[in-house]
C-alpha cells in the first residue's frame, strides 16, 4: 500500500515544493523592489550589513540507524550517493541559486558553510526526509532540476544558522539609538542640569558637593571608591547621615541599617529608580572611556533628581548640551578657573640629586617606580610609593605619610593614580616618562604620548588648594621630554564627542531567547555588530568580558548568573585572580556554597609579609581575591555567605602589604639579587631581564653623557641603541659631513662599506 501512495505523495511534494519555491522567488522580489526604494530614498538610513563572520553554525547531527522506516526509500528506490553528491555540486556552482541565497541573508560566506553542512548532512544520513528523498531520486533520474533542492537547502540554512529568521526581532533588540528611552522616570520628571566646569584644583566639586550637603536627600557618583569614601566622611563629619555604596559593599550610616536619604557610591553602583533632591555625577569627561563609559552615560540620562550637578572638564560641555537636548532639559554651565598657580618650569629635573621637599615622580610602568624609587633611597632619602593595583588603604597610608610634615619622607613616586582620589600635598610633578601605554576603541594596545586631558590631570595635582604650598610647578625628569610637555599642556583639550553604551542584561536575554545556542561571547560579538547608534554614542569595549565568558563557558550557568560573573571587575592579566574567578564560577555551578574556609584554603591564609617584589605582587592579587568574593556575595549573598570574615582579613592583608611597600626598597634588592643567583644557573632564560634591570638603572647616566637629539635618546632609554653604536654613528656623520657631498659620494660609501661587511662575512 506504501507503493500506491507513491503518486500521491510525489505530487504533494511537489505542490510544496512549488509553494515554498514560489515563496522563495516573491522573497527575492520583495527585496529587489525594498533595495530599489532604499536606494530612491537616498540610502542615508540603510541598515548596516551583519559582520557575519560572528555567524557561529549550530551543529545538525547526520541521521544514523533509521529507526524508522526509509518512507522515501521504500516510495522511490535507495540513492545512488554518487549520484546526488554530483548534482549536489552542481546546485552549489549555480549562480543563480547563490543570488537567491544571497536575497535571503546567505552572503558567500554563509552560503558556502550552510552548503557543507547541508552536504554533509544528506550524504552520512542514513536516510532523508521523505520529500527530500523524492527530490534528489527525480534530479538523479532526469526528472527534475537541481534548482528544486533550494528550499531544502533554505531549510537547513535556517536550522543552523538560526539568526537568519529572526534577524529583524535582533535588529530591534540591538537598536541602541534611542537611549533616553531606557529611563522612563527620569523622562516622567523635569530635571535641572548645572554643569561645573574647570580644571584640576578649581573647586568645581566643592561647590556641587556643599549643594549635595544641603539637599533633603541626595546621590554622589564618582569613578573611584577612594572618592566615594570621601564623601561618605565628609558628608557624615558634617550631621548629614550617608551610606557608602560600592560594588564590593554597602555601609550603612545609622546603626540599626537604615538606609540614610544621602548615599556617596562609585557610578556603576547609582540607582536610576530612586528618586532624589540632588545628585553629583563626578569626572564626567569619563564619559568617553572606552571601558567604563557607560556608566556615565547611564547616570546621566537615568538618574532621577530634580538637581543632578555634572563636574568635570569644559571639553565635555557640548556633548552633555547635546545629550540633554534629546531629553527635553537645558544645561546650566558654571565655569570655574584653578585656584593656585601652576608654573610649567623652563629646566628639567635631570638628575634625583636635584630633588626638593614635596617632589612627586610620575612613572607609567611599575617596573619604572620600583627603579626610581630604589634609587630615591640609595641617596638616602625616604619616598611614598602609589599605583594603581595597591588596594586603597594602602595608598591612603602612603598619602598620609608623605603629606604629614614630621614625616620624613618628602618624595613621592606615583603613577598617574594619583590624578584623582587622593589629597596630595605636592609641590612640584616631575614627569618620569611622557609615554604611556594605552587601549584604544578597538581594545588594541598601543604606546603613546600622553594626551592633553592626562597631562593636565596630573600636573594639575601640584599646589592643591588649602596645602603647604601656594603654587604647583611642573617638569620632566629629562630634558627632551621638556619641550613636548609644554606643547601637550599648551594645546586645548579635544571635546568630547560620543557617549559610551554597554547591552544590558535584559537584552543579552532577549538574544539569547532567539539564539538559545550561541555562547554568551558570541551573543555579545552579534549584538555589537548588529547594533545601531547615533553620532552621540559608541559601543563601549567588550573584550575583558568577552575573555570572562570564554574563560567559564564550559562551566554550566544560568544565562543571568553568567553575565554576573562576566562583569566582575578584574584585571585579566592576574593569572591568579583569573583562575580563582573559575574556580569560583565552578563551585557556585555546583550549588556549593563557597565559605570563609574555603577561600582560606584556596588563598593558603594566613600570609607572611613579602621578602620580595614577587611576593608582593602576589598579596596585591590575593587582595583582588578578596574583592572579588566581596563583589559577588553583594550579588549573591547564599552562595558567598561569609562577606563579613573576609572583610576582616582583608583589612589584615592591607596592613601586610603597607609593611612591603614601606620596605619596597629592600624587596627589590632581594629580587635583582635573586635574579643574578638565577642568571647566574640559567644565563640563556634571564640574560633579557638582565638587560632591561641594566639599562634602567644605568638610562639616566647615559642620556646625560649621550643626549644627541630626542630621537637619540629614546633610542638609548628603549635599549634600541647602546653607547658603541652611538659613537660609531657620530663618526660616520661627521665623515660624510666633511666631504659635503650626499649624492653619489654616499651612495659609494655605502656601496663599499656593504662590500667590507659581506667579506667580514665570509
Amino acid at each position: 500500500c506504501m507503493r500506491c501512495a507513491w503518486p500521491l505523495l510525489r505530487l504533494s511534494a511537489r505542490a510544496g515544493l512549488a509553494l515554498r519555491h514560489g515563496g522563495a522567488i516573491r522573497l527575492r522580489l520583495a527585496a529587489a523592489s525594498s533595495s530599489s526604494s532604499s536606494s530612491s530614498s537616498g540610502g542615508g538610513g540603510g541598515l548596516r550589513a551583519p559582520d557575519t563572520s560572528l555567524f557561529v553554525p549550530v551543529p545538525l547531527k547526520p541521521v544514523e540507524g533509521a529507526a524508522e522506516e526509509d518512507v522515501g526509500a521504500e516510495l522511490t528506490r535507495p540513492l545512488d550517493k554518487g549520484e546526488v553528491l554530483k548534482n549536489l555540486n552542481k546546485f552549489y556552482k549555480r549562480k543563480e541559486i547563490q543570488r537567491l541565497g544571497a536575497e535571503n541573508g546567505l552572503d558567500a560566506r554563509l552560503f558556502h558553510q550552510a552548503f557543507i553542512s547541508f552536504r554533509k548532512y544528506i550524504m552520512e544520513s542514513s536516510s532523508v526526509s521523505a520529500d527530500l528523498h523524492i527530490i534528489l531520486n527525480d534530479i538523479c533520474c532526469g526528472a527534475g532540476h537541481v534548482d528544486d533542492l533550494f528550499p531544502f537547502f533554505l531549510r537547513h540554512a535556517k536550522q543552523i544558522f538560526p539568526m537568519l529568521d529572526c534577524m529583524d526581532d535582533l535588529r530591534k533588540i540591538s537598536d541602541l539609538r534611542l537611549p533616553p528611552n531606557w529611563y522612563p522616570e527620569a523622562r516622567a520628571i523635569q530635571r535641572k542640569i548645572i554643569f561645573h566646569a574647570g580644571p584640576t584644583n578649581s573647586g568645581k566639586t566643592y561647590h556641587a558637593i556643599q549643594r549635595f550637603l544641603t539637599a533633603k536627600s541626595g546621590i554622589y557618583c564618582g569613578p573611584l571608591k577612594l572618592l566615594a569614601h570621601e564623601i561618605f566622611q565628609k558628608s557624615n563629619a558634617a550631621n548629614v547621615p550617608c551610606d557608602l555604596v560600592t560594588g564590593e559593599e554597602r555601609v550603612y550610616a545609622t546603626e540599626d541599617a537604615r538606609q540614610a536619604s544621602h548615599i556617596a557610591c562609585t557610578i556603576e553602583m547609582c540607582s536610576t529608580n530612586t528618586p532624589y533632591e540632588v545628585a553629583v555625577i563626578d569626572e564626567i569627561q569619563m564619559i568617553r572611556d572606552p571601558a567604563r563609559g557607560w556608566a556615565w552615560t547611564r547616570a546621566l540620562l537615568g538618574l532621577c533628581a530634580e538637581e543632578i550637578h555634572v563636574c568635570g572638564e569644559s571639553a565635555a560641555i557640548d556633548l552633555v548640551t547635546e545629550l540633554m537636548y534629546t531629553t527635553g532639559e537645558e544645561v546650566e554651565v558654571r565655569n570655574y578657573k584653578r585656584l593656585t598657580p601652576l608654573t610649567v618650569l623652563d629646566y628639567a629635573l635631570e638628575s634625583l640629586d636635584n630633588l626638593q621637599p614635596g617632589d612627586c615622580i610620575v612613572c607609567f610602568s611599575k617596573n619604572d617606580i620600583y627603579s626610581v624609587s630604589r634609587q630615591i633611597e640609595a641617596r638616602g632619602l625616604e619616598c611614598a610609593v602609589i599605583y594603581g593595583s595597591l588596594p586603597p588603604g594602602t595608598k591612603l597610608e602612603q598619602a598620609k605619610k608623605f603629606n604629614d610634615p614630621n614625616d620624613p619622607c618628602k618624595i613621592l613616586v606615583a603613577t598617574d593614580a594619583i590624578g584623582m582620589g587622593l589629597n596630595l600635598c605636592i609641590k612640584r610633578i616631575i614627569f618620569n616618562s611622557i609615554v604611556k601605554p594605552t587601549v584604544n576603541e578597538k581594545g588594541e594596545k598601543e604606546i603613546d604620548s600622553i594626551t592633553t586631558s592626562q597631562a593636565l590631570q596630573i600636573a594639575g595635582r601640584a599646589g592643591r588648594f588649602g596645602s603647604s604650598f601656594k603654587q604647583g610647578e611642573v617638569t620632566t625628569m629629562h630634558r627632551d621630554d621638556l619641550l613636548q610637555l609644554k606643547e601637550i599642556l599648551s594645546e586645548s583639550v579635544p571635546p568630547v564627542k560620543a557617549a559610551g553604551l554597554h547591552p544590558t542584561p535584559e537584552q543579552i536575554e532577549m538574544f539569547a531567547y532567539h539564539l538559545p545556542d550561541a555562547t554568551l561571547s558570541n551573543l555579545i560579538d552579534i549584538f555589537v555588530s548588529l547594533s545601531q547608534v547615533d553620532g552621540l554614542y559608541f559601543v563601549c569595549n567588550i573584550d575583558d568580558f568577552k575573555f570572562l565568558a570564554d574563560m567559564i563557558q564550559h562551566i554550566p550557568l544560568n544565562l543571568r548568573s553568567r553575565y554576573v560573573f562576566c562583569t566582575a571587575p578584574l584585571n585579566r592579566k592576574e593569572p591568579f585572580v583569573c583562575t580563582t574567578l573559575l574556580k569560583f564560577a565552578r563551585q557556585f555551578s555546583r550549588n556549593e556554597p563557597l565559605t570563609f574556609d574555603w577561600l582560606c584554603r584556596h588563598t593558603k591564609w594566613p600570609l607572611a609579609p613579602p621578602k620580595n617584589i614577587k611576593e608582593l605582587v602576589h598579596l596585591e592579587a590575593v587582595h583582588d581575591v578578596f574583592d572579588l568574593y566581596l563583589w559577588l556575595s553583594y550579588r549573591f549573598m547564599d552562595m558567598f555567605p561569609d562577606a563579613a570574615l573576609v572583610r576582616d582579613i582583608q583589612k589584615k592583608l592591607d596592613d601586610i602589604i603597607q609593611i612591603g611597600v614601606c620596605n619596597i626598597t629592600k624587596l627589590i634588592r632581594a629580587s635583582q639579587s635573586g635574579a643574578a643567583s638565577g642568571a647566574a644557573e640559567v644565563p640563556g632564560e634571564r640574560r633579557g631581564k638582565s638587560l632591561r634591570a641594566y639599562r634602567s638603572a644605568t638610562r639616566q647616566e647615559d642620556l646625560k653623557s649621550h643626549g644627541r637629539g630626542s630621537l637619540a635618546n629614546r633610542l638609548l632609554r628603549e635599549g634600541l641603541l647602546t653607547q658603541e653604536m652611538l659613537r660609531q654613528l657620530e663618526s660616520e656623520w661627521q665623515d660624510q659631513h666633511r666631504s659635503g657631498r650626499y649624492g653619489l659620494a654616499s651612495k659609494r660609501n655605502d656601496q663599499s662599506s656593504s662590500k667590507e661587511m659581506r667579506k667580514k662575512k665570509k
